[in-house]
């Protein structure tokens, strides 16, 4: 995440806590079920890209006593997070780069969860990679992201279709080849539930991911988007049920050497 994406999250964090955070809590309780519900070796989890720390209230509750750090590079949302860690003796918020986390952190971690930071990353291979490079042996690693193709229908596949955006999304083919012990790799839906097409547009720009591009382009950019969205949205109530991404990783346990 570069700076300008990071002071536009800056400016988005309430809205996003306010607004997505709901919307995309049962993904995170699935990515925080991977590492509450198994059995895992003494030391911290870490929370790269926590934004404003949606995995926090769960991970306290199951596993108590236990050293968490979160690290987003957003002011932002590192101020809603330190607020809502401020209870916790044992909770921190890090200011700093989630993508290649700090060397104090290699083999010495028993956990690390990430929802929906991942794919914001400039190269989101290497970050997976350095998340992984954090565990203790028989550690866990959970990440949910959104893919390239998330729906065929709904709000986000409008938006994507009358913005013509095509990323380059290559990084996704061989993400999980260089590393060991994959357990899971999997597409994992959940309903979404927007009041109608005028507050899903609204809050996308605002607190979602389009706020940096509306930024850079301005109002009457966003006017003209904003028209042609509600042009071709349904009306009334908007459900749809979105594809994110799964991957969860067990740090190998490796047995006595042989004589």
């Amino acid at each position: 995440m570069n700076e300008r994406i990071a002071r536009a999250w800056d400016a988005a964090a309430a809205g996003y806590d306010t607004y997505y955070v709901p919307r995309f809590a049962p993904w995170v309780a699935d990515a925080v079920r991977e590492v509450t519900d198994a059995d895992l070796p003494d030391g911290p989890v870490l929370v790269p890209c926590c934004g404003t720390f949606p995995e926090l209230p769960a991970l306290v509750e199951h596993l108590p006593g236990r050293e968490i750090v979160g690290i987003d590079l957003s002011a932002g949302m590192v101020r809603l997070a330190r607020a809502a860690a401020a209870r916790y003796p044992r909770v921190s918020v890090v200011q700093g780069d989630a993508a290649t986390l700090d060397p104090r952190w290699e083999g010495a971690c028993a956990a690390v969860v990430s929802v929906f930071g991942l794919q914001q990353l400039p190269d989101p291979a290497h970050a997976l990679r350095s998340w992984a490079a954090a565990l203790r042996p028989g550690g866990r690693l959970s990440v949910v992201f959104w893919p390239g193709r998330v729906e065929t229908d709904g709000p986000f596949a409008l938006m994507s279709e009358i913005l013509n955006r095509s990323p380059d999304r290559t990084w996704e083919d061989g993400l999980t080849g260089a590393l060991t012990g994959v357990e899971r790799d999997e597409q994992v839906a959940h309903a979404i539930t927007h009041p109608d097409a005028a507050t899903c547009f609204d809050a996308h720009i605002r607190s979602g991911p389009l706020r940096p591009l509306a930024d850079e382009k301005g109002p009457a950019f966003v006017g003209r988007l904003r028209a042609e969205f509600l042009r071709r949205a349904p009306a009334g109530e908007w459900v749809h049920r979105p594809n994110a991404r799964h991957i969860v990783v067990r740090a190998v346990v490796r047995g006595p050497e042989s004589p």
